[in-house]
């Protein structure tokens, strides 16, 4: 900022208008354009899992881990009594026997943690390949809402720190996901294949 001197004089009455009409302007000009713009959000995690095909692909995914899980509980459970038969014998164990069987229950610890990466790596994978074809319908959905609407922007909720109520577009997207995907809102995709036609 610029000091002034004693000997400054103030601009002339019309330049400071000028200048105040500019900065009124400038903030009048966002208000209006952010009024014009039309913002909404979806918790795309949420409906995702929320469909019925998500509720489906949950269910399968639970079996699949509940049954990886009594494997690793049953190992551990094994490692957990071995290593308690370990330290009974540690008294009468010969130094070289108790090394020997420290090294094997420790290989066996590795392995073990080993298997629990590998399974989260496939549960992550089936996880994937459940929820990618729900995802995709989703947001071809998202999209037929944006251009029904006429929304510029839809967020994914998770995104944004605060979002007011009607703003909320998730169970909208979950209700047309389960109906059948909203193909027939806006034109559905009879229109846009029309469109992609011409």
């Amino acid at each position: 900022m610029v000091s002034r001197s004693p000997v400054h004089r103030p601009a002339p009455l019309f330049a400071r208008i000028a200048r105040a009409a500019a900065v009124s302007l400038a903030l009048a000009v966002p208000s209006a354009a952010a009024a014009e713009t039309r913002i909404a959000v979806v918790d795309v995690q949420h409906a995702v899992m929320q469909t019925e095909d998500g509720i489906r692909a949950q269910a399968t995914l639970k079996k699949l881990f509940d049954r990886r899980q009594q494997e690793l509980d049953a190992k551990q459970t094994e490692l957990q009594r071995a290593r308690e038969d370990i330290e009974k014998q540690s008294r009468v164990l010969s130094r070289e026997s108790l090394q020997k069987r420290m090294e094997d229950w420790q290989r066996q610890m590795v392995e073990l943690q080993t298997v629990f990466v590998d399974y989260n790596k496939e549960l992550q994978k089936k996880q994937g390949e459940l929820t990618g074809p729900i995802l995709k319908k989703m947001m071809l959905i998202v999209g037929r809402i944006a251009k029904k609407s006429g929304y510029e922007i839809i967020f994914d909720k998770q995104a944004a720190p605060y979002v007011r109520a009607d703003l909320d577009l998730t169970e909208q997207v979950i209700q047309l996901y389960n109906t059948g995907g909203g193909e027939d809102d806006a034109g559905g995709d009879k229109a846009e294949k029309k469109d992609d036609a011409k």
